[in-house]
């Protein structure tokens, strides 16, 4: 198992709870920035994943920008991914700014949400990568029944490829995972004041 961790799809986790990208979107990440990971377990004791990053040669600037404080809000948002700890984390970052968070597991859950309460949903967030019904097709099915919907895409991967062909076909935004909540904050009020 440890040898295949960081394998794209590859997860010990039932069908449907997980797609096993968490720790290859990780690695993904580490690889782009020139670091590396370390991983030791224990049997009955548990994991260690030690991070190793390159330290940057640019200053640091300790200057403070308004882009820096956390926007908040008080509107309607459906949180859709099938990783329980982006489910986690989004839902208590999207709380501790104001927002009332709805949640659903995968794809099909959320155009069944959506369909039946989008006078209350102000808003999407909307896993990229999902088995099932991706990302992209849960967009698609989301704006036949709301063609004015408004969807924040997320994703481990970058915004070129399939994340840049969903926002060409009029999604309103996309942020790359792992996010803060400074930026989300942000990308949140960008799309809902626009």
């Amino acid at each position: 198992t440890k040898e295949r961790i960081f394998e794209p799809f590859f997860t010990t986790k039932e069908m449907g709870r997980g797609t096993g990208l968490g720790l290859a979107t990780v690695y993904g990440i580490i690889k782009n920035h020139d670091g590396f990971i370390n991983v030791y377990s224990e049997k009955g004791e548990g994991t260690t994943f030690t991070i190793y990053l390159p330290a940057s040669e640019k200053e640091v600037v300790k200057e403070r920008m308004i882009s820096d404080e956390i926007l908040k809000g008080a509107e309607t948002i459906l949180l859709v991914d099938d990783e329980d700890m982006i489910i986690e984390v989004g839902r208590e970052m999207l709380k501790a700014v104001g927002y009332k968070v709805l949640i659903a597991r995968s794809g099909q859950e959320a155009i069944a949400i959506y369909r039946k309460k989008q006078d209350k949903i102000d808003m999407v967030i909307l896993d990229m990568v999902m088995p099932y019904i991706s990302g992209g097709e849960t967009y698609n099915r989301l704006k036949e029944i709301n063609p004015r919907i408004k969807v924040l895409l997320s994703s481990g991967y970058s915004i070129d490829g399939q994340a840049s062909e969903i926002l060409d076909r009029g999604c309103n935004g996309f942020i790359q995972k792992p996010f803060n909540i400074k930026g989300l904050s942000r990308k949140i009020r960008e799309i809902l004041d626009s």
